[in-house]
Order: structure tokens, then sequence, then C-alpha cells
């Protein structure tokens, strides 16, 4: 198998994690896209979104990280990542179509808000009309949006209440760990596999007191336990190169003052 992907995509670590989780080999080829590399033609050519990731398997050429987790799944039942249950399967999908109609693009905001709008200002984005012919088929409403991140920041329209709403699953995520060792009963599952990213997304960005120092006990158990697993490292370090990993995290550390004043 084949993975186009990105050290920071969060869909990318997604199917990373699930990959590693089911013990498949697979081969990487790495998308920069903070370099705009999404758009190049040939990649276009199999992925006309310019999005990551994209899983080749066999004659198969398959977008979209939640269906090439399902994909997976079904192809290759070892290892398994949803529960024997019908009930417990809906509660999996549960999480992971929040993950798709919401916290994902929540995240992109907060990404861009609180990190990529500092690493893409400082590799030069040009004007809006520059930066907007860049984005191949992305769509001038999503470049429109984007633009207003990397310019304005956290006062961008729209951006604090993105991330409100993503930090609102932290609190979802709490209250399912209170109850239970996973997010679906004491089974590690495609739940988890589809939340692990987002909250390594936080950690990426120094936002850990979101869930430290006992404001979310299950979380921060529930996270140490996704870290300790020999599936994190390949799919979460591995591929994330430490230049971005640190300028991540230093901008987050740059910003955690107006994230705080926002959320506490």
């Amino acid at each position: 198998m084949k993975l186009y992907h990105h050290g920071s995509s969060a869909c990318a670590a997604k199917v990373r994690f699930a990959l590693e989780e089911k013990q498949l080999p697979w081969e990487g080829y790495y998308i920069d896209i903070l370099k705009g590399e999404q758009f190049h033609p040939d990649y276009l050519a199999l992925n006309p979104k310019g999005v990551v990731p994209l899983l080749i398997d066999g004659n198969l050429v398959l977008p979209e990280s939640t269906l090439i987790c399902e994909y997976l799944e079904d192809k290759y039942p070892a290892h398994p990542l949803l529960p024997a249950s019908a009930e417990d399967k809906a509660h999996v999908r549960l999480w992971t179509k929040a993950v798709d109609e919401e916290l994902h693009p929540a995240c992109s905001a907060l990404t861009y808000v609180v990190s990529h709008r500092h690493t893409i200002l400082r590799n030069g984005v040009g004007d809006f009309e520059e930066f907007l012919a860049a984005g191949g088929s992305e769509g001038k409403a999503a470049r429109t949006l984007k633009w207003q991140w990397i310019q304005e920041g956290i006062k961008a329209p729209g951006a604090a209440n993105k991330i409100l709403l993503f930090l609102s699953y932290m609190d979802k995520m709490e209250a399912a760990l209170s109850q239970s060792e996973y997010l679906v009963g004491d089974s590690f599952s495609l739940a988890d596999v589809a939340m692990a990213p987002y909250v390594n997304r936080l950690a990426a960005l120094a936002m850990e007191p979101v869930w430290e120092n006992g404001r979310m006990p299950g979380v921060d158990r529930w996270f140490e336990a996704v870290k300790s697993r020999p599936s994190f490292e390949p799919a979460f370090i591995k591929w994330l190169p430490q230049e971005l990993r640190d300028e991540m995290y230093a901008n987050g550390q740059r910003s955690w003052a107006d994230i705080e004043k926002l959320i506490f």
C-alpha cells in the first residue's frame, strides 16, 4: 500500500495510526502541504481535491481518511478496530462522523490561527490573488477563509468560535472517559484512532493545560495510554520533522495567552 500524507495533517495521522494498529505494511509519499505540494499537477491527477491523505492499494485509489480507515478494517480484519456489537459500532461511528463534520474543520482553523499562519507568512504568501491562484481546486471561499486566518489570527471572523467548538469535544471526551477506559467501552477502537490526532494536535501546539493539572483527568489518562501504544511513535512522531515540531510548539506557546483568555 502507498500512502500520500504529511506530518502535521491530522487526517493523515489518523490513517497512519490505523495502519500501524492493524500492523499493515505501507510505503509513505510525503506531500508538503505547507509548501503547496498538494496542488502539484501530478498529485491533483490522483486527488483532484488537493488534500491528504490518499491511499493506493492495488488498483484502488482512495481519498478521505475515515473511508480509508473503514476500508482497512473491512479488507484486513486482523487486529480489529471495531467492536463486536452493532450498538458499539454505531457509537464508534458517531465519533468518526463528528470528526469529519465538525472537529476537523475546527482543527484546521485552530492550527492555522495558532501556528501555520506564522510558517506560511515566513515562507512568503504573496498577495491574495497569488494565494488564491496557488490553491488549485480548493475554491475561492476556502482560500478566502484561510487567508483571513493567516492574516488576522484569532481575530479573524469566526476563528474564536471554531476554537471553542474544537474544545467542546474535549468535554465530550471527558464525559465518555469518566465511564470507560476508551471512548467506546473498554476496548481501543476507531473512535480512539479518530480522536487521537486532535488531542495530539493540542499537545503539539503547547495546549496541554487544557486537560492537565486535574482539569480533565479522563482525557489525561487516556492520552497517556494512547502515547504508550507501540503504534504511536511511527504514526505521530516519525513523520513530523523535528524543525516543524519545534516550530509548532513554539508558535503554540506564543499564542497561548490569547487562547487561555478565550477558554478559561
